[in-house]
Protein backbone atom coordinates (compact mmCIF):
# COMPACT_ATOMS: atom_id res chain seq x y z
CA UNK A 1 0.00 0.00 0.00
CA UNK A 2 1.11 3.54 -0.74
CA UNK A 3 2.86 4.89 2.41
CA UNK A 4 1.38 8.29 1.68
CA UNK A 5 -2.11 7.23 2.71
CA UNK A 6 -1.77 4.11 4.87
CA UNK A 7 -1.93 6.10 8.11
CA UNK A 8 -3.09 9.56 6.98
CA UNK A 9 -5.91 11.13 5.05
CA UNK A 10 -4.97 13.57 2.28
CA UNK A 11 -3.83 16.83 3.78
CA UNK A 12 -5.04 16.11 7.33
CA UNK A 13 -2.25 16.77 9.81
CA UNK A 14 -1.75 14.32 12.69
CA UNK A 15 -3.12 15.10 16.13
CA UNK A 16 0.30 15.92 17.52
CA UNK A 17 1.44 18.45 20.08
CA UNK A 18 3.40 20.09 17.27
CA UNK A 19 0.24 20.70 15.23
CA UNK A 20 -1.67 21.89 18.30
CA UNK A 21 1.05 24.39 19.19
CA UNK A 22 2.06 25.58 15.72
CA UNK A 23 -1.04 27.63 14.90
CA UNK A 24 -2.92 27.71 11.60
CA UNK A 25 -1.14 26.68 8.42
CA UNK A 26 -1.23 28.27 5.00
CA UNK A 27 -3.28 26.39 2.40
CA UNK A 28 -1.70 26.04 -1.02
CA UNK A 29 -3.56 25.14 -4.18
CA UNK A 30 -3.06 21.75 -5.86
CA UNK A 31 -1.37 21.65 -9.23
CA UNK A 32 -3.87 22.05 -12.05
CA UNK A 33 -2.97 21.84 -15.72
CA UNK A 34 0.49 21.94 -17.27
CA UNK A 35 3.50 23.80 -15.88
CA UNK A 36 7.06 24.27 -17.18
CA UNK A 37 9.97 25.02 -14.81
CA UNK A 38 13.70 24.73 -14.30
CA UNK A 39 13.47 22.49 -11.23
CA UNK A 40 10.66 20.29 -9.90
CA UNK A 41 10.93 18.99 -6.35
CA UNK A 42 8.92 16.07 -4.98
CA UNK A 43 8.27 16.56 -1.26
CA UNK A 44 7.86 19.68 0.90
CA UNK A 45 9.83 18.63 3.97
CA UNK A 46 13.21 19.86 5.16
CA UNK A 47 15.06 18.41 2.15
CA UNK A 48 12.71 19.68 -0.52
CA UNK A 49 12.18 23.06 1.08
CA UNK A 50 15.89 23.77 1.52
CA UNK A 51 16.42 22.73 -2.10
CA UNK A 52 13.60 25.04 -3.18
CA UNK A 53 14.88 27.96 -1.10
CA UNK A 54 18.45 27.55 -2.38
CA UNK A 55 17.46 27.18 -6.03
CA UNK A 56 14.92 30.00 -5.96
CA UNK A 57 17.46 32.36 -4.38
CA UNK A 58 19.81 31.42 -7.24
CA UNK A 59 17.19 32.56 -9.75
CA UNK A 60 15.76 29.22 -10.87
CA UNK A 61 12.06 28.70 -11.54
CA UNK A 62 11.11 26.11 -8.90
CA UNK A 63 7.95 24.06 -8.40
CA UNK A 64 7.47 21.90 -5.28
CA UNK A 65 4.86 19.13 -5.30
CA UNK A 66 3.61 17.50 -2.10
CA UNK A 67 0.90 14.87 -1.76
CA UNK A 68 -0.19 16.36 1.56
CA UNK A 69 1.05 19.69 2.98
CA UNK A 70 4.34 21.41 3.66
CA UNK A 71 5.91 19.84 6.75
CA UNK A 72 3.31 17.07 6.80
CA UNK A 73 5.66 14.09 7.01
CA UNK A 74 8.69 13.30 9.15
CA UNK A 75 9.85 16.92 9.02
CA UNK A 76 6.83 18.05 11.04
CA UNK A 77 6.56 15.04 13.36
CA UNK A 78 10.08 14.16 14.52
CA UNK A 79 11.78 14.48 17.89
CA UNK A 80 13.22 17.89 17.02
CA UNK A 81 16.81 16.93 17.83
CA UNK A 82 19.57 18.65 15.86
CA UNK A 83 22.53 16.29 16.13
CA UNK A 84 26.19 16.68 15.22
CA UNK A 85 27.83 14.61 12.52
CA UNK A 86 26.21 11.43 11.28
CA UNK A 87 24.69 8.27 12.72
CA UNK A 88 28.18 6.82 12.49
CA UNK A 89 31.00 8.54 14.36
CA UNK A 90 34.01 10.17 12.76
CA UNK A 91 36.28 7.30 13.80
CA UNK A 92 34.00 4.89 11.93
CA UNK A 93 33.92 7.12 8.84
CA UNK A 94 37.69 7.60 8.84
CA UNK A 95 38.29 3.86 9.00
CA UNK A 96 36.06 3.22 5.99
CA UNK A 97 36.49 6.32 3.84
CA UNK A 98 39.83 7.76 4.84
CA UNK A 99 40.67 10.86 6.84
CA UNK A 100 40.17 13.47 4.09
CA UNK A 101 36.67 12.37 2.94
CA UNK A 102 35.60 11.94 6.57
CA UNK A 103 36.77 15.45 7.37
CA UNK A 104 34.90 16.90 4.40
CA UNK A 105 31.75 15.16 5.60
CA UNK A 106 32.24 16.51 9.13
CA UNK A 107 32.54 20.02 7.73
CA UNK A 108 29.31 19.55 5.76
CA UNK A 109 27.54 18.34 8.91
CA UNK A 110 28.84 21.30 10.90
CA UNK A 111 27.63 23.66 8.20
CA UNK A 112 24.24 21.92 8.29
CA UNK A 113 23.87 22.88 11.96
CA UNK A 114 25.03 26.45 11.31
CA UNK A 115 22.60 26.76 8.42
CA UNK A 116 19.74 25.66 10.65
CA UNK A 117 20.72 27.86 13.60
CA UNK A 118 21.20 30.92 11.40
CA UNK A 119 17.86 30.38 9.68
CA UNK A 120 16.05 30.01 12.99
CA UNK A 121 17.69 33.15 14.35
CA UNK A 122 16.80 35.29 11.34
CA UNK A 123 13.61 33.73 9.93
CA UNK A 124 12.13 31.31 12.46
CA UNK A 125 12.56 32.41 16.09
CA UNK A 126 9.25 30.71 16.76
CA UNK A 127 11.00 27.36 16.25
CA UNK A 128 12.81 28.05 19.55
CA UNK A 129 16.18 26.49 18.80
CA UNK A 130 17.95 25.66 22.08
CA UNK A 131 21.44 24.15 22.56
CA UNK A 132 22.29 20.90 24.29
CA UNK A 133 21.87 17.22 23.43
CA UNK A 134 22.88 14.34 25.72
CA UNK A 135 23.66 10.83 24.55
CA UNK A 136 23.01 8.20 27.21
CA UNK A 137 25.05 4.97 27.26
CA UNK A 138 23.61 1.85 28.85
CA UNK A 139 26.89 0.04 29.41
CA UNK A 140 30.46 0.78 30.42
CA UNK A 141 31.63 -0.30 26.97
CA UNK A 142 29.29 2.13 25.25
CA UNK A 143 30.31 4.91 27.62
CA UNK A 144 33.97 4.22 26.78
CA UNK A 145 33.15 4.42 23.07
CA UNK A 146 31.46 7.77 23.66
CA UNK A 147 34.50 9.03 25.53
CA UNK A 148 36.85 7.95 22.73
CA UNK A 149 34.70 9.70 20.12
CA UNK A 150 34.57 12.93 22.14
CA UNK A 151 38.33 12.91 22.65
CA UNK A 152 38.92 12.28 18.95
CA UNK A 153 36.62 15.13 17.92
CA UNK A 154 38.49 17.44 20.27
CA UNK A 155 42.02 16.47 19.28
CA UNK A 156 41.57 15.80 15.55
CA UNK A 157 38.80 18.24 14.66
CA UNK A 158 39.08 20.95 17.30
CA UNK A 159 35.45 20.35 18.28
CA UNK A 160 35.29 21.24 21.96
CA UNK A 161 31.52 21.62 22.29
CA UNK A 162 31.22 17.95 23.25
CA UNK A 163 32.46 16.27 26.41
CA UNK A 164 32.05 12.86 28.03
CA UNK A 165 29.88 12.35 31.10
CA UNK A 166 30.55 9.87 33.87
CA UNK A 167 27.83 7.96 35.66
CA UNK A 168 27.25 10.62 38.32
CA UNK A 169 27.40 13.51 35.87
CA UNK A 170 24.83 12.09 33.48
CA UNK A 171 22.48 11.12 36.29
CA UNK A 172 22.66 14.67 37.62
CA UNK A 173 21.44 15.92 34.22
CA UNK A 174 19.06 13.10 33.24
CA UNK A 175 17.21 11.76 36.26
CA UNK A 176 17.32 8.05 35.47
CA UNK A 177 19.55 5.32 36.82
CA UNK A 178 19.69 3.56 33.45
CA UNK A 179 22.79 5.23 32.03
CA UNK A 180 26.39 4.37 32.89
CA UNK A 181 27.75 7.44 31.15
CA UNK A 182 27.52 9.29 27.89
CA UNK A 183 28.13 12.65 26.24
CA UNK A 184 26.78 16.16 26.25
CA UNK A 185 27.03 18.12 23.01
CA UNK A 186 26.48 21.86 23.41
CA UNK A 187 26.97 22.32 19.66
CA UNK A 188 23.86 20.25 19.01
CA UNK A 189 20.35 21.32 20.00
CA UNK A 190 16.60 20.95 19.63
CA UNK A 191 13.63 22.87 18.21
CA UNK A 192 9.96 22.78 17.21
CA UNK A 193 10.27 21.00 13.85
CA UNK A 194 6.88 21.88 12.38
CA UNK A 195 7.33 25.61 12.98
CA UNK A 196 10.76 25.33 11.36
CA UNK A 197 9.32 23.53 8.33
CA UNK A 198 6.55 26.06 7.89
CA UNK A 199 9.04 28.92 8.07
CA UNK A 200 11.14 27.25 5.37
CA UNK A 201 8.07 26.96 3.14
CA UNK A 202 7.24 30.60 3.69
CA UNK A 203 10.76 31.79 2.87
CA UNK A 204 10.98 29.54 -0.20
CA UNK A 205 7.83 31.16 -1.53
CA UNK A 206 9.15 34.64 -0.75
CA UNK A 207 12.25 33.70 -2.78
CA UNK A 208 10.01 32.79 -5.73
CA UNK A 209 9.33 29.05 -5.45
CA UNK A 210 5.81 27.72 -6.03
CA UNK A 211 4.51 25.03 -3.65
CA UNK A 212 1.53 22.89 -4.65
CA UNK A 213 -0.07 20.84 -1.89
CA UNK A 214 -2.43 17.85 -2.33
CA UNK A 215 -0.47 17.08 -5.50
CA UNK A 216 0.88 13.53 -5.39
CA UNK A 217 3.44 12.68 -8.05
CA UNK A 218 2.24 9.37 -9.45
CA UNK A 219 4.73 8.95 -12.27
CA UNK A 220 7.98 10.47 -13.51
CA UNK A 221 8.81 10.27 -17.20
CA UNK A 222 12.55 10.39 -17.69
CA UNK A 223 14.05 12.36 -20.52
CA UNK A 224 16.01 15.47 -21.45
CA UNK A 225 13.12 17.23 -19.76
CA UNK A 226 11.41 15.10 -17.15
CA UNK A 227 7.61 15.05 -16.84
CA UNK A 228 6.02 14.65 -13.41
CA UNK A 229 2.39 13.53 -13.41
CA UNK A 230 -0.13 14.37 -10.69
CA UNK A 231 -3.87 13.58 -10.60
CA UNK A 232 -4.83 17.00 -12.00
CA UNK A 233 -1.76 18.17 -13.87
CA UNK A 234 1.81 17.68 -14.89
CA UNK A 235 5.09 19.53 -14.60
CA UNK A 236 7.80 19.47 -17.26
CA UNK A 237 11.17 20.26 -15.69
CA UNK A 238 14.77 20.45 -16.77
CA UNK A 239 15.80 18.98 -13.41
CA UNK A 240 14.09 16.92 -10.69
CA UNK A 241 14.91 16.45 -7.01
CA UNK A 242 13.21 13.58 -5.19
CA UNK A 243 12.80 14.53 -1.54
CA UNK A 244 9.94 12.31 -0.34
CA UNK A 245 12.12 10.19 1.98
CA UNK A 246 10.02 7.51 3.73
CA UNK A 247 6.84 8.83 2.14
CA UNK A 248 8.07 8.55 -1.43
CA UNK A 249 5.83 6.17 -3.41
CA UNK A 250 7.60 3.44 -5.33
CA UNK A 251 8.13 5.57 -8.44
CA UNK A 252 11.92 5.23 -8.57
CA UNK A 253 13.32 1.73 -7.96
CA UNK A 254 16.82 3.11 -7.45
CA UNK A 255 15.61 4.93 -4.33
CA UNK A 256 13.52 2.04 -2.99
CA UNK A 257 16.52 -0.30 -3.24
CA UNK A 258 18.44 1.78 -0.69
CA UNK A 259 15.79 3.51 1.40
CA UNK A 260 13.12 1.77 3.46
CA UNK A 261 10.19 3.39 5.28
CA UNK A 262 9.73 2.66 8.99
CA UNK A 263 7.48 4.23 11.59
CA UNK A 264 8.39 5.96 14.83
CA UNK A 265 6.11 7.28 17.57
CA UNK A 266 6.04 10.07 20.15
CA UNK A 267 3.90 10.78 23.22
CA UNK A 268 3.32 14.19 24.79
CA UNK A 269 2.36 14.19 28.46
CA UNK A 270 0.23 16.71 30.25
CA UNK A 271 2.13 19.86 31.31
CA UNK A 272 4.38 18.91 34.23
CA UNK A 273 4.94 22.36 35.68
CA UNK A 274 7.96 22.40 37.96
CA UNK A 275 7.91 18.59 38.02
CA UNK A 276 9.85 18.67 34.77
CA UNK A 277 13.01 19.10 36.82
CA UNK A 278 12.40 15.64 38.26
CA UNK A 279 13.27 14.37 34.77
CA UNK A 280 15.85 16.81 33.35
CA UNK A 281 18.05 19.31 35.15
CA UNK A 282 18.25 21.50 32.03
CA UNK A 283 16.15 22.15 28.95
CA UNK A 284 18.14 19.70 26.85
CA UNK A 285 17.30 16.85 24.50
CA UNK A 286 18.38 13.27 25.08
CA UNK A 287 18.85 10.18 22.91
CA UNK A 288 20.34 6.91 24.06
CA UNK A 289 22.26 3.89 22.86
CA UNK A 290 19.38 1.45 22.45
CA UNK A 291 19.23 0.13 18.89
CA UNK A 292 15.55 1.09 18.98
CA UNK A 293 16.48 4.45 20.40
CA UNK A 294 14.68 6.36 23.16
CA UNK A 295 14.65 10.09 22.44
CA UNK A 296 13.03 12.80 24.51
CA UNK A 297 12.96 16.42 25.65
CA UNK A 298 10.61 18.98 27.17
CA UNK A 299 8.24 21.19 25.22
CA UNK A 300 8.02 24.90 25.85
CA UNK A 301 4.96 24.33 28.07
CA UNK A 302 6.83 21.60 29.98
CA UNK A 303 5.24 18.54 28.49
CA UNK A 304 7.54 15.54 28.26
CA UNK A 305 7.91 14.59 24.59
CA UNK A 306 9.01 10.96 24.58
CA UNK A 307 9.73 8.89 21.48
CA UNK A 308 10.95 5.37 21.67
CA UNK A 309 9.30 2.64 19.66
CA UNK A 310 9.36 1.70 16.02
CA UNK A 311 7.38 -0.53 13.67
CA UNK A 312 8.51 -2.01 10.38
CA UNK A 313 5.19 -2.62 8.70
CA UNK A 314 3.66 0.28 6.81
CA UNK A 315 0.65 0.54 9.12
CA UNK A 316 0.65 2.09 12.58
CA UNK A 317 -0.22 -0.20 15.50
CA UNK A 318 -3.74 0.09 16.90
CA UNK A 319 -2.35 0.92 20.34
CA UNK A 320 0.57 3.34 20.21
CA UNK A 321 0.35 4.53 23.80
CA UNK A 322 0.95 1.41 25.88
CA UNK A 323 4.45 0.56 24.67
CA UNK A 324 5.51 4.19 24.70
CA UNK A 325 4.31 4.54 28.29
CA UNK A 326 6.08 1.33 29.31
CA UNK A 327 9.38 2.52 27.84
CA UNK A 328 8.99 5.98 29.35
CA UNK A 329 8.13 4.74 32.84
CA UNK A 330 10.90 2.13 32.82
CA UNK A 331 13.39 5.01 32.40
CA UNK A 332 11.53 7.45 34.62
CA UNK A 333 9.44 5.73 37.29
CA UNK A 334 8.74 9.17 38.73
CA UNK A 335 6.41 9.72 35.77
CA UNK A 336 4.27 6.65 36.49
CA UNK A 337 0.63 7.46 35.92
CA UNK A 338 1.20 10.87 34.34
CA UNK A 339 -1.49 11.71 31.80
CA UNK A 340 -0.60 11.44 28.12
CA UNK A 341 -2.41 14.05 26.04
CA UNK A 342 -1.13 13.29 22.54
CA UNK A 343 0.43 10.37 20.72
CA UNK A 344 1.39 10.38 17.08
CA UNK A 345 3.42 8.49 14.54
CA UNK A 346 5.33 9.27 11.42
CA UNK A 347 7.27 7.56 8.69
CA UNK A 348 10.99 8.09 8.13
CA UNK A 349 13.46 6.60 5.69
CA UNK A 350 16.33 4.41 6.85
CA UNK A 351 19.24 2.79 5.02
CA UNK A 352 21.32 -0.31 5.63
CA UNK A 353 24.22 1.74 7.02
CA UNK A 354 21.95 4.33 8.72
CA UNK A 355 23.66 7.00 6.62
CA UNK A 356 21.88 9.35 4.18
CA UNK A 357 21.51 8.21 0.60
CA UNK A 358 22.16 10.91 -1.98
CA UNK A 359 21.97 9.54 -5.50
CA UNK A 360 22.16 10.71 -9.07
CA UNK A 361 19.27 8.71 -10.54
CA UNK A 362 19.80 10.07 -14.03
CA UNK A 363 21.50 12.98 -15.78
CA UNK A 364 18.83 15.38 -14.49
CA UNK A 365 17.28 13.52 -11.51
CA UNK A 366 18.74 13.62 -7.99
CA UNK A 367 17.49 11.98 -4.81
CA UNK A 368 18.13 12.62 -1.12
CA UNK A 369 16.64 10.32 1.50
CA UNK A 370 17.33 7.78 4.25
CA UNK A 371 18.40 10.13 7.05
CA UNK A 372 17.63 7.37 9.54
CA UNK A 373 16.49 9.56 12.42
CA UNK A 374 19.45 11.95 12.15
CA UNK A 375 18.08 14.30 9.55
CA UNK A 376 16.84 17.53 11.11
CA UNK A 377 20.03 19.32 10.09
CA UNK A 378 21.45 16.90 7.50
CA UNK A 379 18.30 16.76 5.38
CA UNK A 380 18.42 20.52 4.92
CA UNK A 381 22.05 20.35 3.84
CA UNK A 382 21.16 17.53 1.46
CA UNK A 383 18.55 19.75 -0.14
CA UNK A 384 21.01 22.59 -0.41
CA UNK A 385 23.80 20.58 -2.05
CA UNK A 386 21.35 19.01 -4.51
CA UNK A 387 20.17 22.48 -5.51
CA UNK A 388 23.81 23.51 -5.91
CA UNK A 389 24.37 20.50 -8.17
CA UNK A 390 21.39 21.46 -10.30
CA UNK A 391 22.93 24.93 -10.66
CA UNK A 392 26.22 23.37 -11.82
CA UNK A 393 28.22 23.22 -8.58
CA UNK A 394 28.27 19.50 -7.76
CA UNK A 395 31.35 19.28 -5.51
CA UNK A 396 29.50 19.15 -2.20
CA UNK A 397 26.85 16.82 -3.61
CA UNK A 398 29.64 14.44 -4.65
CA UNK A 399 31.10 14.57 -1.14
CA UNK A 400 27.72 13.86 0.48
CA UNK A 401 26.87 11.08 -1.97
CA UNK A 402 30.16 9.35 -1.11
CA UNK A 403 28.70 7.95 2.11
CA UNK A 404 28.57 4.13 2.05
CA UNK A 405 24.92 3.17 1.52
CA UNK A 406 24.50 -0.35 0.11
CA UNK A 407 21.27 -1.71 -1.31
CA UNK A 408 19.05 -3.78 0.95
CA UNK A 409 19.52 -7.51 0.34
CA UNK A 410 16.79 -8.60 -2.03
CA UNK A 411 15.96 -5.01 -2.93
CA UNK A 412 12.65 -3.35 -2.10
CA UNK A 413 10.70 -6.60 -2.10
CA UNK A 414 12.56 -8.32 0.76
CA UNK A 415 13.92 -5.37 2.75
CA UNK A 416 11.01 -5.26 5.24
CA UNK A 417 10.93 -8.95 6.30
CA UNK A 418 14.71 -9.14 6.54
CA UNK A 419 14.86 -5.97 8.62
CA UNK A 420 12.07 -7.23 10.88
CA UNK A 421 14.12 -10.35 11.63
CA UNK A 422 17.18 -8.25 12.37
CA UNK A 423 15.22 -5.91 14.61
CA UNK A 424 13.80 -8.81 16.58
CA UNK A 425 17.34 -9.87 17.38
CA UNK A 426 18.47 -6.36 18.32
CA UNK A 427 15.39 -5.82 20.52
CA UNK A 428 16.14 -9.08 22.35
CA UNK A 429 19.75 -7.99 22.77
CA UNK A 430 18.60 -4.68 24.25
CA UNK A 431 16.30 -6.41 26.73
CA UNK A 432 19.01 -8.80 27.82
CA UNK A 433 21.56 -6.00 28.10
CA UNK A 434 24.16 -7.73 25.94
Amino acid sequence: MNPLYRNDRPGQMPRSWYVASAGPAADRAPLSGDRRCDLAIVGAGFTGLWAALTAARAGLDVVVLDAHRAGFGASGRNGGQVGSGFNKGQLWLEQRLGESPARQLWELAEEAKRQLRDFCETHAPEARYLPGVVHGAYSGREAADDRAEAEHLSTAYGYDAIRPLGRNEIRALVKTEAYHGGLIDEGAGHLHPLRYARALAREAEIAGATIHELSEVTRVERGAAAVLHTPKGRVTADHVILAGNGYLPDIMPEVAARVMPINSFIAATEPLGERWREVLARDIAVADSRFVVNYYRMSEDRRFLFGGRESYGIGFPTDITTKLRTRMESLFPQLSGVRIDNVWGGTLGITMSRLPSLQRIGPNILSGAGFSGHGVALSGMAGRVMAEAVAGQAGRFDTFSGLPVPEFPGGARYRAPLLTLAMTWFSLRDRLGV
